[in-house]
């Protein structure tokens, strides 16, 4: 068989796992700018107060979502090929039975935490680190750059894209794996959901925290310094209040569940009843 011939085995291959032909397959490859709508939005806090630069400027992010077949197909790639990929329990977004509720709870009880985040995360990863991130999880030359053509576009993870948060894992993966086995060494919980990055110890490790934003900037990746903040004192983690001996949703979670007392259907309530069921059980 032919390069040639590989290459068209390989998109084949795809197009049987996520039930869709090997030409249509190529078409969306080839005219990327057909499936994506763009637009901005302006960038709040979690206080929902709009994010400004210095000058008072508000800061803005763009959005990429993809439509049509292009956003049936990431479907299909995220839970037929991308969730196959089994990653460490360290990582909590975008992974079953995860969620911003476990990464905070494996905190708890902890007197020092230290929080990062990733500087544009999706817009830092480009086409290369996809495909090179599918390598090393033993996918084939052919096939890596087909799933990272049909994950990526103008040489980005957009975001919006059903399979940008799967595909950030593994492309953050290899980073992961040298933070996890450092913080190991030092008795250091490290999380990650998304681009939010925990590191919790019942012993002050300040001075390790020089050497955990060198390994993530190692990776290729930048830092918030605005969002990176260390202490004894801190207890919101990914929205979550930590304390000594349980978890707790902020105040103004408990309000908007006041609120739907009458409700048939009731998200806060049972978003703050997932978050206090856990402090019956304790995750590992």
């Amino acid at each position: 068989m032919n390069s040639s011939d590989y290459k068209a085995s390989e998109l084949k291959r795809i197009g049987a796992i996520v039930k869709f032909s090997r030409e249509r397959l190529s078409y969306l490859i080839e005219n990327p700018d057909e499936h994506y709508r763009e637009r901005t939005e302006e960038k709040k806090d979690k206080k929902g107060d709009y994010k400004r630069y210095l000058d008072g400027t508000i800061k803005t992010r763009t959005i990429s979502p993809s439509k049509g077949d292009l956003k049936f197909v990431q479907h299909k790639i995220k839970n037929r090929i991308l969730s196959k990929y089994v990653l460490p329990k360290n990582i909590h977004g975008g992974v079953k039975r995860r969620s911003n509720i476990t990464n905070a709870k494996v905190h708890q009880g902890k007197k020092f935490v230290f929080m990062t985040d990733l500087q544009n995360f999706y817009p830092s990863i480009n086409a290369t680190m996809v495909y090179d991130a599918l390598i090393s999880l033993g996918e084939t030359p052919y096939f890596a750059s087909h799933i990272s053509k049909l994950t990526t576009w103008k040489n980005q993870v957009p975001q919006g894209a059903p399979t940008s948060t799967h595909i950030s894992n593994i492309v953050f993966l290899k980073t992961d794996r040298i933070l996890i086995d450092f913080c190991n060494k030092r008795g250091i919980t490290y999380t990650r959901y998304i681009d939010d990055l925990t590191f919790s110890s019942p012993k002050n490790f300040q001075e390790d925290i020089s050497e955990i934003l060198t390994i993530i900037q190692n990776g290729g990746f930048l830092i918030s310094r605005r969002k990176t903040v260390y202490g004894g004192k801190i207890k919101l983690i990914t929205g979550i209040e930590v304390y000594h001996n349980k978890i707790d949703v902020p105040q103004k979670i408990k309000d908007l569940a006041r609120t739907e007392v009458d409700l048939p259907v009731k998200p806060y309530t049972d978003y703050c009843n997932r978050v206090w069921a856990t402090n019956n059980k304790i995750y590992r």
